[in-house]
This record gives structure tokens, sequence and C-alpha cells, in this order.
């Protein structure tokens, strides 16, 4: 049986929908490991900056999983990079509840949990989509790929939390693991989907050179171009931003002497407040310049976390702030791939929206283990909270100079 006869009906919404299931599994696992903090310091042992340095070296790893597993899907198909990713990260979580050292915990989670997440992540998913349709069907598009992935925290925080609560931290991270296998069968489908699709979509006017192009020219033209840079500078804010949050928000709201299921609460509420985020988002980004859209998602996280630091920390300012944090949670996905297509096509662009999430998880490094330091040094994470804050202004700035427009290649 053929591709084409295997999928009736509209293929697009398979090739969409597939791929926004893959990443509510590996970016739900992902969001929930700051659940996982306590626990693991109980059974371990490890203090909260050993365990904070290994989800910092995550969120690294995670971010140069991009860009190489990128490559690889832009070179030999992406259906092999799903599959390895899938087991990678099934692997990482059952190690995770046998280690009790910090190198082992840096191994299981900071490498082969983050490393399969990075897998089937936001490179991979959006590259072999934009690929597949129309260039006015894209940012939709991966509004609803990034709405997957919001839904995913959710559904697997809450879901996270009630089997720490009720069966243990070990059992969580076992249910972890047999989700992302998960994603195998999915992976199959969005190779049906993809392939029924047909050919690739052009980003570009007839006559253009990106498709002769290699990776190596696109790189170094890429390299000399001042907007993409700012991309990469804003994406650092973000990944620091959230790798702050998706990390030490259990450890806020624990200092403020408020149950756990608050913080889990919390991170579904952002969850859920982001799969409108990322829908309003993708819709927006035909309609209006995508750099003003990260402009004012980046000024409203500032707005945002001076409000918080203004209030007093009950459960429903958790909530509030959660509910406004994720409208911009991740909200910053689609335009930011949206101008990597517009400036340098679709060819390499698992390849080049990898390399400004490598950026972005740089950022993450330090949200994640600079919290655990600040916490230790200082007993609480105020300087952090100043520096988020600061971060996510000059971010809004650092998006006004960017040019949306295709960058000329050389002749």
């Amino acid at each position: 049986m053929t591709a084409r006869a295997a999928l009736p009906g509209d293929r697009t919404t398979y090739l969409v929908f597939a791929a926004a299931a893959i990443l509510l599994i590996t970016m739900g696992a992902r969001q929930s490991l700051g659940l996982f903090v306590r626990p693991l310091g109980a059974a371990t042992g490890l203090g909260i900056v050993a365990i904070s340095f290994a989800l910092a070296i995550g969120q690294f790893v995670w971010g140069l999983a991009q860009p190489i597993f990128g490559a690889v899907a832009d070179r030999f198909g992406f259906a092999a990079v799903l599959r390895v990713g899938a087991v990678m990260l099934a692997a990482g979580a059952a190690l995770t509840t046998m280690v009790s050292s910090e190198l082992g915990l840096t191994l299981a989670v900071g490498v082969l949990f983050a490393a399969g997440a990075g897998a089937g992540s936001f490179s991979t998913l959006i590259g072999v989509t934009a690929r597949s349709l129309a260039p006015g069907k894209r940012a939709f598009a991966s509004g609803v790929i990034n709405a997957g992935g919001s839904l995913g925290q959710f559904l697997l925080a809450p879901l996270s939390q009630l089997i720490i609560g009720t069966a243990g931290w070990v059992a969580a991270m076992w249910t972890l693991a047999i989700a992302a296998l998960a994603t195998l069968p999915l992976a199959q489908v969005l190779l049906r989907a993809s392939r029924a699709e047909g050919s690739v979509q052009p980003a570009f006017a007839p006559g253009a050179r990106q498709d002769s192009q290699s990776l190596r020219e696109q790189l170094e033209i890429a390299g000399r171009d001042r907007s993409y840079w700012c991309l990469h500078a804003g994406f650092f804010t973000c990944g620091f931003h959230i790798a702050f949050l998706v990390t030490h928000l259990p450890g806020e709201v624990n200092l403020c002497a408020l149950p756990a299921s608050v913080a889990a609460g919390s991170l579904a509420i952002i969850g859920l407040s982001n799969v409108v985020g990322s829908l309003g988002i993708g819709w927006l980004g035909g309609v209006y310049r995508m750099k003003w859209l990260l402009f004012w998602v980046y000024l409203t996280r500032a707005l945002a976390i001076a409000v918080y630091l203004a209030m007093p920390r009950t459960a429903a300012t958790f909530y509030a702030f959660a509910a406004v944090l994720g409208v911009t949670w991740l909200s910053t996905v689609p335009p930011t791939a949206g101008l990597v297509g517009k400036l340098f096509g679709v060819r390499y662009l698992a390849t080049l929206f990898g390399l400004t999430l490598l950026s972005h998880q740089i950022g993450g490094f330090f949200g994640a283990w600079l919290g655990g330091i600040a916490l230790v040094r200082f007993g609480d994470y105020g300087w952090m909270w100043y520096a988020d804050m600061t971060l996510a202004l000059a971010a809004a700035l650092i998006n006004l100079p960017i040019r949306e427009a295709q960058v000329m290649q050389p002749a």
C-alpha cells in the first residue's frame, strides 16, 4: 500500500498533528523534570547545586542536539533521528532511577535524556513540516506544533506530580520512559504523511540558488548576517528564562511554604496558556511582522516578573503569574523559526534553527545552574528574578534591528 493510499483525507493535518504529538511527549517530559529535584535530592543525597548542574548540562545538551540532529535530518532524513531519539530519551529516564552519583545523574538525565528529547524537538519537527508545506502555511503549522509541546507540559507535569505523590518518583520517571517509546509509531505516521504530502515547497522565487548550496555555504552566509545573530541573542535570554523557571519554580514555591501541588499546577497552567499563545502567535505571524511579535513577547515577560515581585506570594499569585508567562512561554519559537526561514529558506532550516536553539540552551544552562547557586549563596532566588527581568527587557530591544527580508545569495 502506498503512503498516499495509507493516509486518506487531508495529509497536511496528519503531518502537523503527528509532529505536535511527538513534541507533546518530548517537551512535556523535559518540562516536568523540575518536579523531580527534591525527590532526587532525598533519594540520592545529592545537593541542590549538584542536581541543578546535571539539569543545566541537560539544557545545554538539548540545545547542542538540535543543530546536530537537524543536520543529520537535513542530510539523511528525519525518521531515523526520531527513532534514535525515542530510545535515548527512554533509556535516560530509566537510568535516572538507578544512579546515585553526580556523574551518573549527569550522564543519565543531562546527556541521554536531554539528547533524546532534542532529537524529537523543534529543529527536526519544524524542519520537516516546513519543507512539506507552502510558505503561507508554515507560521500557523509551527504554532500548532509548538502548542503540542505546551499541551505536553499541561498534561505530564500534573501527571508526574500525581505519580510522585502516590507511587514515588521512580514510578513517575518510568512513566516518562514508557511515554517516550510512544513516539516511535508517531514517527512512522509523520514519515508516511510527509511522503504523501509530496515534494518540498520552495521558499524563494524560481531561480534562487539555495537548493544548490552546500550546508557550509549556507552557514557562512548566515554567520555574516546581523539579523541572524539578533535572533540568537534573543533566544539566549528565552532559554535562561524558561530553564530557570522550569527547574526552580518548584523551589520558589517551597520557599513560600506552599504545597508541591501549587508548583505542579503552575507548570500545568503555563503549558495550557501557551497552547493559546502558540496558536495565537502562529496566526499573528501571518499578519504582522515577526520581529515585533518577538518584541512584545519579551517585553511582556519583563513586565510579568516585575508585577510578580511586587505581589504577595500566595497560590493565587503563582497561578496568575503562570497564566501570563504561559502565553509567552514558547511563543518565541514560531516567529524565530519563521524569521530564519524567511531569511535563508527551508533547505537547511533544521540546521540553522537548530543553531539558534543551541544559543537558547546555552542561556538555559546558566538559568538552571545559577538558580541553584543563588539559592545556596543567598537563601532565595531574588537576584535571579532581577537578572531574568533585565535580560527579557534587553531581548525585546535586541529584536528591533532585525531585517525581515531574504538574505541575498551569492551569484
